[in-house]
C-alpha cells in the first residue's frame, strides 16, 4: 500500500551534480537501507506504528530530462511488520491484505517533474490489495554520492496517505481507514 512512493524519489534525482551528461542512469533499491514506515489508527485512541520489510524495485534517472525519468517499486504484502506476530497474521489474512490472493504491492510511476532544487513531483499508478489506483507525491533528495565500496548512490524520501478503504480492505472496528507512510529509500547506481 505505502510502499511503492518511497521508490519513486530514487527515480527523482535527475538534475544531480556527480552525473553522467548523456543517458539515463539505473539506479537499484537498496532494501538494507531503505525503509516504509506506516502509522494507522487504532480505536481513535492511539496509533499502531509497522513497516513494509525489503522493498525492491529500479529507478530511472535521466539528469537532462527529469521528465524521461522513472520508477518501479514493490514490496511483498508478507513483509507487513507490526512487532506482535498474532496482529501481523491478521494483518495478512484476508480481512486486510490478503497476502496468498494479492502478494505484492507496486507503485509504477506515469509521469515525473521536477518542482524544485531536489523537489519532484512523481504520480503513477499504485496496486494494493488488487485494485490499481493514481497516486501522486513529493519527493525530495536527501542526498548522493559515492559510498566507500565504489559505487554511486542517491537517498529520497517522501510523506503520503492511503485511504485502504478505496483499495477494497475490509473494514474494521476500531482500525482508521487513513494510513499515514513514510518513506526513504537508498538506491545504488548500476555500473
Amino acid at each position: 500500500i505505502f510502499y511503492p512512493y518511497l521508490a519513486v524519489l530514487v527515480m527523482l534525482l535527475t538534475a544531480l551534480p556527480g552525473f553522467n551528461a548523456g543517458a539515463a542512469d539505473i539506479y537499484v533499491v537498496d532494501p538494507v537501507h531503505s525503509s516504509i514506515v506506516f502509522k494507522v489508527g487504532h480505536l481513535n485512541i492511539s496509533s499502531v506504528i509497522g513497516r513494509f520489510n525489503h522493498a525492491e524495485g529500479t529507478v530511472r534517472v535521466d539528469e537532462k530530462n527529469p521528465s524521461d525519468s522513472s520508477v518501479d517499486i514493490y514490496v511483498k504484502a508478507e513483509h507487513v511488520d507490526t512487532g506482535n506476530a498474532e496482529r501481523d497474521t491478521h494483518l495478512r489474512s484476508a480481512d486486510f491484505f490478503s497476502v496468498e490472493k494479492f502478494p505484492e504491492i507496486r507503485f509504477v510511476s506515469t509521469s515525473v517533474k521536477k518542482t524544485g532544487d531536489e523537489t519532484y513531483k512523481v504520480s503513477g499508478d499504485l496496486t494494493l490489495h488488487g485494485v490499481t489506483l493514481p497516486k501522486t507525491v513529493i519527493v525530495k533528495r536527501t542526498g548522493f554520492g559515492n559510498d566507500p565500496w565504489g559505487g554511486y548512490r542517491m537517498g529520497f524520501e517522501t510523506e503520503i496517505t492511503v485511504d485502504r478503504s478505496v483499495f477494497g480492505m475490509k473494514e474494521m472496528p476500531g482500525v482508521g481507514n487513513v494510513v499515514r507512510l513514510t518513506l526513504n529509500f537508498e538506491c545504488v547506481r548500476e555500473k
